[in-house]
């Protein structure tokens, strides 16, 4: 049976702390749904009702474009190991970008990380929990190491470029807070 939350309790919370994962979903008026998994030491929990997480430089940038257009956000937490458990966080997001006055308010919560692009800072409107009695059992293994690899590899200069190729519009082409226009 779900049950809803008007702020992330310390049982939510700890709940929370315990994931190795977490799955990221926002929309634009029209066009596709972006669903993400994030993983990697990227969220944190700054109080009832705020949270946020770090974004590294990926394939896409879907996050960013649906948030001009709608400020919605849904973060999904499940338990792929002990108790069945499935958390959603229902909020409205704002993207910090380093150009921004409260980055270092924010990134120093976070690891350095290579390829950091911008956190999403998200007031939680409503949380909801439901059984997950249906998911199974995963075990996990460890990081992966691939991405800090490659923006290593890249460089400041590199992830930059990347940025301006690739991290411009979606993938149904609204512009991101990366777009020059």
């Amino acid at each position: 049976m779900a049950k809803f939350y008007k702020k992330i309790t310390n049982r939510l919370q700890k709940f929370i702390e315990n994931q190795k994962m977490f799955f990221v979903a926002t929309a634009p008026k029209e066009g596709r749904i972006n669903l993400s998994p994030k993983g990697m030491d990227t969220f944190r929990i700054l109080d009832e009702n705020k949270v946020a997480w770090l974004s590294v430089t990926g394939s896409g940038n879907e996050t960013s474009a649906h948030l001009i257009e709608n400020n919605r956000i849904t973060i999904m937490f499940c338990a792929f190991e002990g108790a069945p458990n499935i958390l959603r966080l229902y909020g409205e997001a704002t993207e910090i970008q380093e150009k921004d006055n409260d980055w270092n308010t924010y990134v120093n919560l976070f690891p350095k990380l290579p390829g950091t692009r911008q956190i999403f800072v998200v007031e939680i409107i409503s949380a909801q929990t439901s059984c997950g009695s249906s998911i199974p059992f995963y075990e996990y293994l460890g990081e992966r190491n691939q991405l800090n690899e490659w923006a290593e590899d890249k460089g400041k200069d590199g992830i930059e470029s990347y940025w301006e190729e690739k991290n411009q519009e979606s993938i149904d082409g609204l512009k991101t807070k990366f777009s020059k226009s």
